[in-house]
């Protein structure tokens, strides 16, 4: 009997944003002053940074607990399971269901909760909550999830992580460009021949960093008091680029895996260039050169969904759906991510 990953599901919204959408848009600096440069310049420069080329937004119809909702459906069929035998559903967001045209996070009842009453499931004892851990969450999720059933209080947990990061982008920050929504959901369980997590890392970075991704006011001045996602985008990248790898071989080491039996790394779909020093910098620690195709990317057409990026991924990946990525039974796989917090984690995986 192992604990691992059953079933997979996703959510990827049909509306198709290219950046191109982007250039009568008005872009300001922090102080709200204009950038001396035009539109096209900043978009083609945005796109070399950060590899996305367009993203996707959910219809107004739609809020991230609805999408959470179809992921888990999609989840649990592929698992196989009756949904009345979950113990747990945990839930990593971090915005609540915005509604469009809305600017108010609505939180109340948990999000959890919401996609449990939109399964129709009537056993009271499996239990409903939020988990709020930045872009990390599905992996922390998934982490808790392992320690529930290892520790014998659970059988099967439903890990989601969705996002409607487009209702709560300033217009005017150039960042918003970044960011897009999605739902990815993962039945863990204990079952005979299911997957294995081999070992995970977690980390809270706060006494300078708890603040490089924040909420804050408009670029544009104005007396609307609504906030939106902010962030110190060098901070983070420098963050990243040292605490992800470092996180990735203690976990890495706790499996006793070698890394030359790594086949893949999910890794936090936030920025192209980024993912991509990440995993050299892992790969630099043991003085190796990274490996062709060791690291699936979504980033490109589907921008960054937040914590939703990782569990899409690897539900793409294991469904055949993204061009020249497979895994297969007994591969090891790394998730690492990062994300406000500042967070940290890895786990170590085998399929």
């Amino acid at each position: 009997m192992t604990i691992g990953i059953t079933g997979t599901g996703s959510y990827i919204p049909p509306l198709v944003v290219a950046n191109q959408n982007f250039e009568t848009s008005e872009f300001l600096n922090s102080d709200g002053s204009p950038f001396k440069q035009d539109n096209s310049r900043i978009i083609e420069k945005f796109r070399a940074i950060t590899g996305i080329e367009e993203r996707r937004y959910v219809d107004n119809t739609l809020n991230a607990s609805d999408i959470a909702y179809l992921a888990a459906e999609k989840a649990i069929a592929d698992a196989g399971i009756d949904k009345e035998q979950l113990d747990y559903i945990i839930f990593a967001h971090n915005f609540g269901d915005v509604g469009h045209g809305q600017s108010q996070s609505d939180t109340v009842p948990s999000l959890a909760t919401r996609v449990k009453h939109q399964l129709r499931i009537k056993n009271p004892k499996c239990v409903a909550y939020d988990l709020l851990f930045g872009c990390p969450g599905w992996i922390e999720g998934s982490i808790q999830s392992h320690a529930f059933i290892k520790s014998g209080i659970a059988k099967k947990c439903l890990v989601i992580g969705a996002e409607t990061l487009s209702r709560i982008v300033d217009p005017y920050d150039r960042d918003s460009m970044i960011y897009s929504d999605g739902a990815g959901a993962t039945v863990i369980e204990a079952k005979e021949g299911a997957g294995s997590v081999l070992a995970h890392e977690s980390a809270s970075y706060t006494y300078e960093e708890a603040y490089f991704l924040f909420y804050g006011k408009s670029y544009r001045e104005t007396k609307d008091t609504t906030k939106y996602i902010k962030m110190y985008g060098r901070k983070i990248y420098e963050f990243a680029i040292t605490y992800v790898p470092k996180a990735m071989a203690l976990c890495l080491e706790k499996s006793g895996v070698d890394i030359g039996s790594v086949k893949k790394i999910f890794i936090h779909q936030a920025n192209e260039k980024m993912d991509e020093a990440i995993v050299k910098r892992f790969y630099g620690l043991y003085k190796k050169e990274v490996p062709s195709g060791i690291m699936p990317m979504s980033i490109g057409k589907l921008g960054n969904s937040s914590v939703a990026t990782i569990p899409t991924l690897f539900d793409m990946v294991r469904n055949g759906k993204l061009k020249d990525q497979r895994v297969k039974k007994g591969d090891v796989v790394i998730f690492a991510s990062v994300g406000a917090g500042m967070n940290v984690n890895a786990m170590v995986y085998s399929i």
